[in-house]
């Protein structure tokens, strides 16, 4: 009777931990200004709020870290 070994596979959990623990940069902050007002300019509510949100971690990094 052979015996099989289990194969780690990773999960989601770990996928998200492994992404949190890399830096992503951030684009510029007058690109994510044009895509603020991008987003106000056709009235998307949740993309102008991740773009603010964007803006904020983009010109002051040590806010929320």
């Amino acid at each position: 009777m052979s015996r099989r070994s289990r194969i780690a596979r990773p999960t989601e959990h770990a996928a998200i931990r492994a992404a949190c623990r890399s830096a992503r940069p951030l684009p510029p902050v007058p690109a994510l200004m044009a895509a603020l007002l991008d987003a106000h300019a056709r009235s998307d509510r949740e993309g102008t709020v991740l773009a603010a949100h964007l803006v904020v971690r983009a010109a002051a990094p040590e806010v929320g870290e």
